[in-house]
């Protein structure tokens, strides 16, 4: 996020009434910005950018090179590829977050990006669920039962790990303990890998 603190959307578009349709469709709910090609995308692209709109084919870098160096950037944002490219098996190796196929429709690309950003709140949120557990485990692992029932550092990490755990529950639809979770994350895992 930036200091407007509104997600930031980029979006990388060679054509400019394209680039700026986009932008008129989105700016009352997000900071957009726009670049004209791969290069300048990815001189634009930083920490602060959420989710890259990113067309598939462009002069010079094309989508799919700057799609991979986003990627070896390690930066957390979510990319949709919205293009004219029929998608081929080709797209089953490239790291996009989402296929947009033009033309496309302004609800069509407001949903995409609010699905892109909760799918990353989502993912921030799992991954401090896990880093908790895993503190937890350690903990009991290492400590007696009595120490961990006098400590109030243990107690307030067991009860933050319950609410994480109710909060993905529902997001998840309805887990009802660690096992349920996991299952659900794995059927989660094998429903992307097919």
């Amino acid at each position: 996020m930036s200091d407007s603190d509104l997600p930031v959307v980029l979006i990388v578009e060679d054509e400019p009434d394209v680039a700026e349709t986009y932008k008129l469709w989105l700016q009352q709910e997000y900071e957009v910005r726009m670049a004209q090609n791969g290069d300048e995308g990815l001189e634009q692209l930083d920490a602060d950018v959420d989710v890259v709109l990113l067309d598939r084919m462009m002069p010079g870098l094309s989508g799919d090179e700057v799609l991979e160096r986003i990627r070896e950037r390690k930066l957390g944002c979510r990319v949709a590829m919205v293009t004219a490219v029929e998608p081929d098996f080709d797209i089953l190796e490239m790291g996009f977050d989402a296929y947009l196929s033009k033309p496309i429709r302004s609800e069509q690309l407001h949903e995409t990006v609010d699905n892109l950003l909760d799918r990353s709140e989502y993912d921030s949120l799992l991954q401090e669920y896990y880093a908790l557990v895993e503190k937890q485990a350690t903990l009991e692992a290492t400590k007696s039962s009595a120490e961990l029932a006098e400590s109030d550092q243990y107690d307030e990490l067991t009860q933050r790990v319950a609410e994480m755990r109710d909060d993905l529950s529902e997001t998840l639809g309805g887990i009802e303990d660690d096992s349920d979770f996991i299952a659900t994350l794995r059927g989660l895992s094998d429903d992307e890998d097919n």
